[in-house]
Parts: structure tokens; sequence; C-alpha cells
């Protein structure tokens, strides 16, 4: 665990950022007292193809003509 100080800290940011992605606890005090801690934000990672082998079936066309009631409704009749 490594403590600064807010001016430490203002001063040496991007240090502080490296060793804080590596792992190293960083603690900020304002004087001798404990404030803040710094920490990486965690990275959600995309993931292509999270419901392969979940969805069962053919799709639907969505190319293929609509029949003559269902365009109806999407062109507002009724």
């Amino acid at each position: 665990m490594q403590q600064v100080t807010i001016h430490a800290a203002k001063t040496h940011l991007s240090r502080l950022i490296e060793a804080a992605l590596a792992g190293e606890e960083i603690i900020i005090a304002n004087g001798s007292r404990p404030v803040v801690r710094l920490v990486p934000v965690s990275q959600g990672k995309f993931k292509l193809g999270l419901l392969k082998d979940k969805l069962t079936g053919p799709g639907p066309d969505f190319l293929a003509p609509m029949d003559g009631d269902d365009l109806a409704l999407w062109e507002g009749g009724g």
C-alpha cells in the first residue's frame, strides 16, 4: 500500500495511475488522514455470440416481403 498526500498525487498522477493499474493500492491523504483510494475501473468485455447456441430454429427472413395484413399494420392501417 502506498499513501501519498493530495499535493504529491497531483504532481505524480500519471505514475500513481500506472501503479494502481498494476494492482498496487494507492491511498490519497489530506495531510496524514486518508481520504480516497485510487483503484482501476473494471473494464467490461464485449462478447460476440453471447446467445450462440441458445436460440433455436431459423431466424426471421427480414428481407422477405411482408404479407398484406402485416404490411397494413406497419403502415398504420387496421
